[in-house]
């Protein structure tokens, strides 16, 4: 009896080994929709989960884009611009119609642009405002029904700039304090559906985003009868020569991966490429904390924070 009982014990021990070894969910091949994933972050996290064996439904609105993403294995190329709710709701019955189901929904979309409060037009304030904001709420709405009935992840991609704030960045910063809002509403929302929710904040990696900016507002200075200003020009070529020499945004995609699949998901990922983001940021949180303290009958001493800085700062369980 006790021989019988080693060799199980063997056999099951040398199974572990043996799987363990191979992708996650290897027998259960978990999907994942990711909208913008064209280029930059969205194209890093498509390839990287496609790469580590789970199959991605890759959001493009490009006919060059669609056919580069349809190439690569375990990615299924989907038209769909987040400001079309037509575009949506083809996504969705395509999905449905596969069969797969959904595990994962990535909000990571998303467009910017740069001017002063006092000189933008409404044209591109609610531009940026549909894509990152309604765009978000649009496909988190339609796909909801897929989620819930995988009990899946909803991770969305901010921004550092949802702490941070500059002048001349306001509409970008608004649509990403939008989502700080969102993600905290909508994970109150699902938790009795057994379904997590993320947000990602990312400082600065490579991407395109900056390019495309540049070249959009030139277009709508252009298409208004206006003309682009040799400042102009050299801001927004310093602004795509600085893009070029920042980090891949491979650790993003990590903070994704464990963000979609850990057994024990974070609400918040900051990821930065250096300390100074990291302090600048976490400062802000700070100066806003102390603002919000000052000046009122119900403000905490000093003692009294510390002692709640200590409460928040109590282990939690460990992260695998």
């Amino acid at each position: 009896m006790m021989r019988l009982i080693r060799s199980v014990t063997l056999v099951a021990i040398l199974a572990f080994v043996q799987f363990s070894s191979l992708p996650a969910f290897a027998g259960d091949q978990k999907a994942v929709l990711i909208t913008g994933a064209s280029t930059g972050i969205g194209r890093n996290m498509a390839e990287r989960l496609a790469s580590e064996g789970y199959f991605v439904y890759a959001g493009a609105r490009k006919d060059k884009d669609l056919a580069e993403l349809d190439a690569i294995e375990n990615i299924k190329a989907v038209r769909l611009d987040v400001t079309s709710q037509e575009d949506v709701d083809a996504a969705v019955a395509m999905i449905r119609e596969e069969g797969r189901g959904l595990w994962g929904l990535v909000n990571n979309a998303g467009v910017a642009t740069s001017g002063a409060v006092a000189d933008m037009s409404d044209g591109e304030l609610d531009f940026v405002l549909n894509v990152n904001v309604n765009g978000v709420v649009r496909v988190t709405r339609a796909f909801t029904p897929l989620i819930v009935e995988s009990k899946g992840r909803i991770v969305t991609t901010g921004s550092i700039a949802g702490i941070l704030s500059r002048p001349g960045g306001s509409a970008y910063s608004m649509s990403k304090h939008a989502m700080e809002a969102f993600v905290d509403s909508l994970a109150g929302e699902m938790a009795p559906a057994g379904v997590g929710v993320s947000l990602i904040e990312p400082g600065s990696y490579k991407s395109m985003i900056r390019r495309t900016t540049g070249a959009r507002i030139a277009s709508s200075i252009e298409a208004a009868g206006g003309e682009m200003t040799d400042a102009m020009r050299e801001q927004m070529k310093q602004a795509a020569a600085r893009e070029v020499i920042l980090q891949e945004p491979d650790a993003v995609s990590d903070a994704a991966l464990h963000a979609l699949f850990s057994d024990t998901p974070r609400r918040r990922y900051m990821v930065v490429p250096d300390q100074f983001e990291a302090e600048i940021t976490i400062r802000k949180a700070i100066e806003e904390l102390v603002q919000l303290n000052e000046g009122h009958a119900f403000s905490y001493d000093r003692d009294e924070l510390i002692k709640m800085l200590d409460e928040a700062l109590r282990p939690q369980p460990a992260s695998d």
